[in-house]
């Protein structure tokens, strides 16, 4: 069960929504933020190998830059529990880049892409 003001984020490799429990028992998530990649040209991740192609450069990129966002959050004292949804490669490179206090706000991880889900969606895949 999420706390009340959990932070949800729902995520893949092209965006993210953000979402705060308002619920104090239950789910009932609000959108507080919608996230798109910024400047990935200028973040390339150095020599990749030859199978990956500029989109599977850009979508680690964006996921590195929610999960640095992310890390801010946790630093900043704004997150104080943290659910992520995200299908399975984007949630692979967050958990790579996760802080040790963030890790430490994750209650739950669910692999899917669900970005175009609804907030009833996303709240039943928490459950």
């Amino acid at each position: 069960m999420l706390s009340h003001d959990a932070l949800v984020v729902v995520a893949d490799g092209k965006k993210a929504v953000l979402f705060r429990n308002a619920a104090k028992r239950g789910i009932e998530l609000e959108e507080i933020e919608r996230v798109g990649p910024t400047n990935l040209e200028d973040e390339s991740q150095g020599r990749q190998p030859d199978e990956t192609t500029p989109r599977d450069e850009d979508e680690a990129t964006f996921a590195k830059q929610l999960t640095e966002k992310l890390n801010l959050m946790v630093l900043q004292n704004k997150v104080h529990e943290l659910a992520v949804i995200a299908d399975p490669s984007t949630l692979g490179v967050m958990r790579k880049n996760y802080h040790k206090m963030l890790e430490q706000k994750v209650v739950k991880e669910v692999a899917k892409t669900l970005t175009a889900a609804t907030a009833d969606e996303i709240a039943r895949a928490l459950a």
